[in-house]
């Protein structure tokens, strides 16, 4: 990074993008500031503004956030306790003549188990498919990873997920039209071209602003992009002792790899946990006054025994860990 003497936007942020690109199996990935700006990012280059878009409540508050600071209308969807993610049917039901986007969120690391089906339906019905990969590091569905099957995916970085950088995000394309347009986006709008040697500036876009990703932190992902299969083996095996002990927990359908960001499971009084996804519902802080049956009984009854890498149970056997939890 010294040698180079770009401590922003330079070369390890294109080598962190390509590498992300590859691992993910997708043509484009875009780094950014944190996974917020890129939700943000594609919901502004949608065009969402004065549009519906249609957000599950049960997800962190950067997910509706990012539609109301790109103008959008939300409209909140409920989830379905099988994998604690909007259905088919409740975005078939919610869709109408003013939804531009559909936002889906892979919880606790697992891909939408009807993201196939939701995303037939948005092409058929123009809607923008968009996809929170925040917790999906790592998951795929039939070798396709998250963010694959929509307009964009946006993965985040933030110190408490499976691939942490501290800071900073990435968003995944099929669309070279979308990527280029985000990397002016994130650069307040500037666009530098080179013109008969000379470095010709433009501000194509007046809504841009900052939204680059550190060089320092580049670095850090390319090194956590490397770790990651091994962390994810890591997490796996616990969960698989975890298979052994908890018998009301989320499956997986056949063809599914969780990242496991987290590890669910419904009414154990568990000694040690790691948070919740999510015990606290959007609308509920955006006094939406509707209520959402499936998203309160889950933020009601789930809990998280750890699955974080580097807890010191993980080498427990599976009786040593459910006298350690249960």
């Amino acid at each position: 990074m010294f040698d180079s003497n770009f401590l922003s936007d330079g070369p390890l942020t294109v080598r962190f993008e390509e590498a992300f690109a590859e691992f993910n199996k997708i043509p484009y990935a875009v780094a950014l500031s944190s996974g917020g700006t890129g939700l943000l990012g594609i919901l502004e280059f949608l065009d969402v503004r004065g549009k519906e878009v249609i957000v599950p409540t049960n997800t962190f508050m950067a997910t509706p956030l990012a539609v109301r600071r790109a103008g959008g209308k939300i409209v909140f969807a409920d989830c379905s306790r099988k994998d604690l993610c909007v259905t088919a049917d409740e975005i078939m039901r919610l869709a109408g003549q003013d939804t531009k986007a559909a936002i889906v969120v892979h919880i606790g690391g697992h891909i939408t188990f009807q993201i196939e089906e939701i995303a037939a339906f948005c092409t058929a019905k123009g809607i923008a498919l968009v996809e929170d990969c925040a917790h999906a590091h790592g998951a795929s569905y039939h070798g396709k990873a998250a963010g694959s099957w929509g307009v964009a995916g946006a993965y985040s970085f933030y110190a408490t997920k499976t691939m942490p950088t501290g800071e900073g995000g990435m968003v995944i394309t099929h669309q070279q039209e979308l990527a280029d347009w985000l990397k002016v986006w994130r650069n307040y709008g500037k666009k530098v071209e080179q013109v008969r040697g000379k470095s010709l500036i433009s501000y194509p876009l007046l809504n841009g602003f900052h939204a680059r990703m550190p060089e320092a932190v580049a670095a850090l992902g390319i090194v956590q992009l490397h770790r990651l299969p091994e962390i994810l083996e890591w997490k796996r095996v616990l969960a698989a002792k975890y298979d052994h002990i908890f018998e009301n927990r989320i499956r997986l359908p056949d063809g599914m790899e969780s990242g496991l960001y987290k590890y669910i499971v419904f009414d154990y009084p568990l000694k040690e946990r790691t948070g919740s996804v999510f015990g606290e519902l959007c609308h509920w802080f955006l006094h939406d006054g509707r209520s959402y049956q499936e998203s309160e009984w889950v933020a009601a009854h789930h809990c998280c025994p750890p699955i974080y890498y580097g807890w010191d149970g993980a080498e427990l056997s599976v009786e040593e860990l459910r006298a350690r939890l249960l």
